[in-house]
């Protein structure tokens, strides 16, 4: 008895490890919370289909868009924490919603696992093609003169709502925050009229401004984008306090295998150093990182009380 015991007990320690040990077998889900065609989704399509190479499995990336990030991270959470569903977002899934939203239906701590820190990037200010402003100077200047001054982001607690935020307090202007499912949408309606400014990507905007349709004025974060080093900072404009810089993470759920939590971390880590994914992170205006989990993990410790007191001072709220 004592034997066929010992027998059973080994099969039943075995088949984790097993399972493990043959993982992927079966396509990957990504799921990137934000919209279709915007930045993120862009970004983990770059990522996707050389990390699929890597795993020997497709990746399936899935855009769920809505409640800047809440609705895609509601979708991690309920999956199975087997490696076969996980997340690239940006920093507000687990730093500013914590910090704005008081009723947030996951814990950043407790329901999600931290896979590695993928890159910081920069977000760009903008305007129409035709504006009677090309830098922050002269649109300080305009925006004096109206009455109202409405500014797009993707979604409240983004830092694209913050960076406004933060203009409105220190600058004094009438801004108007006005959010947006993605910063696509937002761009076309500055374009087109219905909206005066935005915050946006690189990737989102850089075609846009190519062609004349709409003007970047500035970039957020501490230096120039390599992708964009003709653009000066906020903070060479002479308007300092919107030099953060934003990053991009992977997350699993919680509960999932360390062993298939650190697999991901060092596919995802090959990917990003690739040359030709590299190029085109920075292209995007991202600077690549790769990090461990328990480096991820720091970093977004030491990122809280920076961004706590930079929301509560901003006077931003769940509109």
């Amino acid at each position: 008895m004592p034997r066929i015991f010992s027998l059973f007990a080994a099969i039943v320690l075995c088949c984790p490890v097993h399972a493990q040990s043959d993982y992927p077998n079966k396509p990957v889900r990504l799921i990137t919370p934000f919209n279709p065609g915007g930045a993120i989704d862009i970004y983990s399509r770059t990522i996707g289909e050389p990390l699929g190479r890597r795993l020997g499995q497709n990746i399936i990336v899935e855009a769920i868009a809505g409640a800047n990030t809440i609705s895609g991270t509601q979708q991690l959470v309920r999956a199975a924490p087997d490696g076969y569903t996980f997340l690239i977002t940006t920093m507000s899934t687990t730093v500013t919603n914590r910090v704005v939203f008081t009723d947030l239906p996951y814990n950043p701590d407790k329901d999600l696992a931290p896979i590695t820190q993928l890159s910081y990037g920069t977000v760009l200010f903008v305007g129409p093609g035709n504006a009677p402003y090309g830098d922050l100077k002269s649109f300080i200047a305009w925006a004096k003169t109206k009455d109202r001054v409405t500014y797009g982001s993707w979604g409240v607690a983004s830092w694209g709502h913050l960076a406004g935020q933060i203009l409105k307090r220190d600058l004094g202007l009438n801004l108007e925050h006005v959010p947006y499912k993605g910063d696509v949408p937002a761009i076309t309606d500055v374009q087109n009229g219905a909206l005066d400014t935005t915050f946006t990507s690189p990737t989102s905007a850089k075609p846009r401004i190519a062609s004349g349709a709409i003007k970047a004025i500035a970039m957020t974060g501490p230096q120039r984008s390599a992708s964009m080093p003709e653009l000066a900072t906020f903070t060479e404009q002479g308007v300092p306090n919107v030099d953060l810089a934003i990053w991009v993470g992977a997350y699993a759920p919680a509960g999932t295998p360390r062993a298939i939590i650190d697999r991901l971390q060092r596919e995802l880590k090959a990917v990003i150093n690739l040359p030709e994914v590299r190029e085109r992170m920075i292209a995007q205006g991202q600077t690549p990182v790769g990090n461990t989990p328990e480096e991820f993990t720091a970093n977004v410790r030491a990122d809280l009380p920076r961004w706590d007191a930079l929301i509560r001072a901003s006077g931003a709220k769940i509109e």
